[in-house]
């Protein structure tokens, strides 16, 4: 299916080494061979640091055309300044983020607990100014926000709500955009993910999220969805067993 975009959240993870990469695979090369075997990834590094523009365009270069990467916004944006000052920071991210051309898939702004509904006229302000040409999706981890006015100023700007699979909200599924974010980011407290092995069993799990996606595929809208390390301990198992339920 064209219109299913599915991957893990980061790919530099030695410990797969065995088991996903090959034993000899150099570090440098692992974006290469994981983009031989899936079609898109959700970069996590971004998060830490703004990539300058010879990483990304080395990112572009490793890749197929057909590949697609979701981009995590800077923390100095959603997390040090929340969204006030931070006006430079989010042009060169985006700046960055076009180097990517048609490779760029939707770019995800995840706010810590601290991000309160009362800063909700913040978000909305946020999200008004940023150029129409690109996908957002927004993460948010206190409850209050689930409610119409939040969802109204997302689809007022068709930003994605991400559907999260984690200990920190309720499962909320909302439709607030022309595509789906799904992240399965699952518990740290229940999963130590560097063994490179499955160590929460998730069929069940994935099973009712299969019936929840699907019927979004037929009508051929897209949709991305993010494996993390913590949600069953070994992302590309997870992957392999989504599709197969999708099919």
């Amino acid at each position: 299916m064209a219109n299913l975009h599915l991957g893990t959240i980061g790919w530099s993870y030695s410990f797969w080494k065995g088991d996903f990469y090959p034993d000899k695979t150099a570090s440098k090369d692992f974006l290469a061979y994981y983009a031989s075997k899936f079609n898109t990834v959700e970069v996590d590094n971004t998060f830490y640091r703004i990539p300058n523009t010879q990483a990304v365009a080395n990112w572009s270069k490793q890749t197929p055309d057909n590949f697609r990467f979701s981009l995590k916004f800077p923390g100095t944006i959603t997390h040090i300044k929340m969204l006030k000052n931070c006006q430079h920071e989010t042009n060169l991210f985006l700046e960055r983020a076009v180097i990517l051309g048609k490779k760029l898939g939707a770019m995800l702004l995840q706010f810590p607990p601290a991000f309160g509904i009362e800063r909700l006229p913040d978000l909305a302000e946020f999200l008004a100014t940023l150029p129409k040409t690109f996908r957002y999706v927004v993460e948010v981890r206190d409850k209050a926000f689930l409610n119409s006015s939040f969802y109204s100023i997302l689809r007022d700007n068709n930003v994605a709500l991400a559907w999260v699979n984690g200990p920190w909200i309720p499962n909320a599924t909302e439709v607030t955009s022309d595509f789906l974010y799904v992240r399965w980011e699952g518990d740290r407290k229940k999963v130590k993910c560097t063994i490179g092995k499955i160590e929460v069993d998730v069929q069940e799990n994935l099973q009712v999220w299969a019936s929840k996606i699907k019927p979004y595929l037929n009508r051929q809208i897209d949709v991305f969805g993010y494996f993390g390390k913590y949600y069953s301990g070994y992302p590309p198992s997870d992957i392999k067993l989504l599709s197969a339920l999708l099919m």
